[in-house]
């Protein structure tokens, strides 16, 4: 069973659409996890085997389509001083008080969705937020791109390094060759499928068709962040944090454990899980492992 709706997000004197979808029953007296997708700019289609905790296990499971792509508002008239992480953070706000889930819920995010998360988390402190789950997530995006690079150099020739470097470094990061080389990366360091999902690109596809908010706050690419987050870091306010933290990565991932580190050793209660099976997208990689570590954590005692 799911149900789909949009809801108004009021944010500095303009009111926006969040469209959202929600798999469960919210009041059938299991706690709801709301699911936050990465990018920023992606849609929530790849986060959709999540809803497999609510066909098999009745945990209620949020979706939506954060502001600046998919079914919510584009708002593609903001000016680029508008996309920041606390935007977000009060559409999420206004989306838990909207579904009357705000006293008690739980919160998942995947790469950008983790860092929302985590901002969320440290600077509201929510008592209503029980369990917080950070999937392929930097803490620190300096160490975020450090670590990326140092992975990209070992793991692929160094004439296709240097010429990644070049194609930045003189403008040509939107050029056929740069997006080549870079999808080389991805299918090593992102998804190892072959081929990748339908949610997956379903996903990618909407950055391509409405790249706006990807640019203006990641930028170019991972390999290169040059936008809003590139020196964005949460480790000084993890301590904040009240409810327990599981960390999911890789060490094949493109998010490597330099950038991981300060979760684990910043915040006050946290386990931490690697899933050396899979890179970025480990529902789709290895769905057993990466659901079974979740269950454990969001049906344990802490």
């Amino acid at each position: 069973m799911s149900t789909t709706s949009t809801v108004e997000f009021k944010f500095k004197g303009k009111v926006y659409q969040t469209w959202y979808t929600v798999y469960g029953d919210l009041k059938g007296g299991k706690r709801p996890l709301v699911a936050l997708q990465g990018g920023p700019g992606l849609t929530h289609h790849y986060m959709l085997p999540h809803k497999i905790l609510s066909e098999e296990y009745g945990i209620p499971v949020v979706f939506y389509d954060q502001i600046g792509n998919g079914k919510s508002s584009h708002a593609l008239d903001e000016p680029k001083e508008f996309w920041t992480p606390e935007v977000f953070v009060h559409e999420l706000e206004n989306l838990l008080q909207h579904l009357g889930i705000s006293s008690d819920f739980d919160l998942l995010g995947q790469s950008w969705g983790g860092m929302l998360a985590a901002t969320y988390a440290s600077s509201r402190t929510p008592a209503g937020l029980k369990r917080i789950i950070i999937v392929n997530s930097p803490a620190d995006m300096i160490k975020f791109a450090e670590g990326t690079n140092a992975l990209f150099a070992k793991s692929f020739p160094a004439e296709l390094v240097s010429r990644m470097t070049e194609l930045y470094k003189t403008g040509q990061g939107e050029s056929d060759e740069y997006k080549l080389g870079l999808m080389q990366f991805f299918k090593k360091h992102m998804c190892i499928l072959d081929p990748w999902p339908k949610e997956l690109l379903d996903s990618l596809m909407s950055a391509e068709t409405n790249g706006n908010v990807f640019k203006t706050m990641l930028g170019l690419s991972t390999l290169h962040p040059t936008g809003y987050l590139k020196n964005w870091t949460i480790a000084n306010d993890l301590h904040k944090i009240r409810a327990p933290m599981l960390l999911i990565s890789s060490p094949n991932d493109e998010t490597q454990e330099e950038a991981i580190i300060p979760y684990f050793l910043n915040t006050p209660k946290v386990k931490w899980v690697e899933i050396p099976t899979t890179t970025h997208t480990p529902m789709f990689e290895d769905p057993e492992k990466y659901f079974a570590a979740i269950l454990a954590f969001l049906e344990g005692v802490h």
